[in-house]
């Protein structure tokens, strides 16, 4: 059995697109508190992402014996501040305002969890550098995207309008979508080929 330690629709599609059978299952972490308390001890935007997605592994793991659990999260650094999902339109534009004509960095961490042991995990970089887009082009962007926005980590969409706010983009398109895909299926062959036959 397989399971996706999360109800992102697009990770969701990912991995369904890939042939793979598993069910969704959202971890139940608060995950600022862990990101505070990693932070707090030394860690960085990249120790994050990885702690983040074995976490929600091993929360999903401890309530489904057996099955093989992925977890996967990403946090985005501006430098060494660590960006999150904003709240509303007014803060999405605020944040699209904060990385205008700037570069930033997306962490991606993966992992792969059975029985409450990390079997493999994997982080991935994608840097990411907006152009010095106009106020007009921002809100058209805001006006284009709508609430779709405000589930994403950086308050856009790279495989939505957003794409025009970018002047380059640098990194593994799934990785920057929020699963390192093709890491994450070479360690499903060598752990668990079974997984890619397309059977529950």
């Amino acid at each position: 059995m397989l399971i996706l330690a999360s109800q992102s629709n697009t990770r969701k599609t990912l991995l369904a697109q890939a042939g793979l059978v598993f069910s969704a299952q959202p971890a139940a972490i608060d995950e600022r508190v862990i990101e505070t308390e990693a932070l707090a001890n030394g860690a960085d935007a990249r120790d994050v992402a990885l702690l983040l997605a074995q976490r929600k592994a091993e929360a999903v793991s401890a309530l489904n014996e057996g099955a093989f659990v992925i977890g996967a999260d990403q946090t985005l650094a501006l430098g060494t501040e660590l960006l999150h999902k904003p709240a509303d339109r007014a803060a999405a534009a605020a944040q699209l305002e904060h990385l205008r004509g700037k570069t930033h960095r997306l962490h991606v961490g993966v992992t792969l969890v059975q029985n409450g042991a990390v079997l493999w995990s994997d982080l991935q970089t994608a840097e990411l550098t907006m152009r010095d887009f106009t106020a007009a082009e921002r809100e058209d962007i805001l006006d284009r995207e709508g609430e779709a926005l405000l589930s994403s980590v950086g308050g856009y969409r790279l495989e939505g309008p957003s794409i025009r706010l970018f002047e380059t983009v640098i990194g593994d398109y799934f990785t920057i979508l929020g699963l390192p895909l093709l890491p994450l299926l070479a360690a499903l062959r060598a752990i668990a080929p079974e997984l890619l036959d397309g059977k529950p």
